[in-house]
């Protein structure tokens, strides 16, 4: 059985002064987090605000138990970047 876990982090770059700066800092957390987890994310929401972001990210496994140690895993490294501060998380499974 497939299980897919959805996950939408809506963020904001106190820190950034530009749609430059915010992008580049989107540009390392996706990056991080593609490699570290194979898993699929994107900007899905206020693209052109400078200071606020929501990324959407998808993983795919047979087993939710360790999706869930996995969306554990994503969270701590987003909320671990300095450059922004995370508002709202959530995550489905479905």
């Amino acid at each position: 059985m497939m299980i897919v876990a959805i996950g939408t982090f809506e963020m904001s770059f106190p820190e950034a002064n530009s749609l430059k700066e915010k992008r580049q800092i989107l540009r390392s957390i996706k990056d991080r987090v593609r490699v570290k987890f194979n898993a699929s994310i994107a900007e899905v929401d206020n693209n052109d605000d400078w200071n606020r972001g929501t990324i959407g990210v998808s993983v795919v496994a047979n087993d939710k138990v360790y999706l869930e140690k996995v969306a554990a895993k994503i969270d701590a490294l987003i909320a671990d970047y300095s450059e922004s501060e995370i508002i709202d998380t959530y995550w489905d499974y479905v």
